[in-house]
């Protein structure tokens, strides 16, 4: 059965400092297997505006696919990127925050313990969100998005430590429904770790290729939705830095920029040829990459298979990319909360607006 889009949060509610008019801000905290990522946003009328915004690199599920743990150094990297979020918390009063954890915490035999240690030395509560939530905060930020006409979308978030897919009905009055979600343990980084320097070869990329399907076969039996592809009217719509990155090699992009990748739409002729791109150029070219840079070098192929699996098993003529995702879904349910606690009518709040398409 479809499941409506849930607006609950959990937030630690913070008083605002004395003598202090300003708009209240909101912040949200997404700790993935990769990156450690704030957002800090303040409401408007229809929208969020940001005022401050923070993403590192941490690699906090570093070598969990062989171990089963969180290594030393990958917590202490970890624990030095939220001290950095803190101090820019310190900086303004914030009403309230939200920080989750996602897949290297779910996953981690000592994750609730890091989880304790984070709380010790920063300040900072985590609640480590089940993949069904993870979804949802992904419906919610990438909604906006669906208001395209799309009876159905599929949604797949690439990530450092799963892959979270949702399948997505849009009812009579033009909102979605989650009609059904699924989240592989297999990401960039786990990916990464199985696959190594073979994920930069043919053979070792098809072999990513194949182990994705393998596990979206289960999906796809269950929802059927290659038929409904073949039917038109479905939307597929990724959110990830690995789609972000084909959309700024199709648009060659000198420098990222997130206003003109964020809605944009890729032909699946033209992301297929961003990827074969992205492949030639081996792991020099990916580090030299305006859009990829040193840090990520390692983790764009393997996503890339991700993607290939994607688009073997549902090849859609399409897909829209995002550049958003938790911390954005975050931050809408702690505006609306609220906005229902204080008595105000919220409004469709959304992040940003759509980019111009891209074809090719």
């Amino acid at each position: 059965m479809p499941e409506s889009l849930p607006l609950e949060a959990n937030p630690v509610s913070l008083a605002l400092p004395p003598g202090r008019n300003a708009v209240p801000a909101y912040a949200a905290l997404d700790l993935g297997t990769n990156n450690c990522r704030l957002l800090i946003g303040t409401p408007t009328a229809d929208s969020f505006r940001v005022i401050d915004s923070f993403s590192r690199i941490v690699r906090l599920g570093e070598g969990l696919h062989h171990s089963g743990r969180l290594c030393e150094l990958a917590m202490d990297r970890t624990i030095a990127a939220l001290q950095a979020c803190v101090m820019r918390l310190d900086r303004r009063p914030v009403r309230a925050v939200r920080a989750i954890a996602t897949e290297a915490c779910r996953r981690a035999t000592n994750g609730a313990e890091f989880i304790d240690r984070v709380q010790r030395e920063t300040g900072l509560h985590f609640d480590v969100i089940t993949a069904r939530e993870e979804a949802a905060l992904v419906l919610e930020s990438c909604a906006p998005l669906l208001n395209t006409g799309c009876r159905r979308a599929l949604l797949f978030d690439i990530g450092g430590g799963s892959t979270e897919l949702v399948w997505v009905r849009m009812t009579a009055e033009g909102g979605p429904e989650l009609a059904g979600y699924v989240s592989l343990p297999v990401g960039v980084v786990t990916l990464a770790d199985r696959f190594g320097s073979a994920g930069f070869d043919a053979d070792g990329f098809t072999a990513m290729v194949d182990d994705v399907i393998a596990r979206l076969a289960g999906f796809e039996q269950v929802h059927r939705i290659g038929q409904e592809i073949r039917q038109g009217g479905v939307r597929l719509l990724g959110t990830s830095g690995t789609v972000t990155t084909l959309a700024g090699v199709v648009l060659e992009l000198k420098q990222y920029s997130r206003p003109a990748v964020d809605g944009v739409v890729l032909s699946r002729a033209a992301a297929t040829g961003a990827l074969a791109d992205l492949r030639e150029m081996g792991r020099e070219g990916l580090m030299a990459h305006p859009c990829v840079g040193p840090e990520r070098a390692d983790f764009v192929l393997p996503g890339c298979a991700i993607f290939a699996a994607i688009q073997t098993l549902w090849p859609a003529p399409e897909v829209m990319v995002a550049d958003r995702g938790l911390r954005e879904g975050l931050l809408l349910r702690l505006i609306r909360a609220d906005r229902a606690r204080s008595g105000v009518r919220p409004s469709g709040v959304r992040p940003v607006s759509r980019s111009p398409v891209a074809r090719g």
